[in-house]
């Protein structure tokens, strides 16, 4: 089946078997790599992007239930000219990464999180990211890059 969808702001047609996985899509079709598999099973975060502007883990969707959405991969984060963005640099500068594995979905999982409850408490945060999963840091960094990755989406 042929399926349009438009992956970082470029429109795409995915000829693809009705049980293809948009993480399966993104990685194996588009060569976008940087959304991570991790567990298969929609429980690390690695694996997630926007979709809508809101933040799905892309393993346990398939590329035809998002048939005409927009799609925002790790990729797509950058300004054309190469500029992080806001929260992608306050997880460089706040070392909120370490092996740097269950980056990409943090981050997205991130954006969608200030986009939607901007404003967000330490706590709350917390609580919402509760479904990326980090091996290495401790969250503590982490915390600090998403308030000051808030701070920089309201500028």
């Amino acid at each position: 089946m042929q399926v349009q969808i438009r992956v970082n702001g470029k429109a795409v047609t995915v000829d693809a078997a009705p049980h293809t996985l948009l993480v399966q899509t993104i990685r194996e079709h588009l060569k976008l790599t940087g959304t991570h598999v991790g567990c298969d099973t929609a429980q690390c975060g690695a694996c997630t992007v926007l979709v809508d502007g809101r933040a799905v883990k892309s393993c346990n969707i398939l590329l035809a239930q998002v048939a005409g959405s927009e799609v925002t991969t790790i990729e797509g984060m950058a300004s054309a000219d190469g500029t992080m963005h806001p929260m992608q640099a306050a997880f460089k500068d706040c070392h909120g990464l370490q092996c740097g594995f269950c980056t990409p979905g943090m981050v997205m999982s991130a954006v969608s999180l200030c986009k939607h409850h901007p404003g967000a408490s330490a706590t709350e945060i917390r609580e919402q990211l509760e479904g990326n999963l980090c091996r290495c840091t401790g969250y503590q960094n982490i915390v600090k890059a998403v308030q000051q990755g808030a701070a920089g989406m309201k500028a």
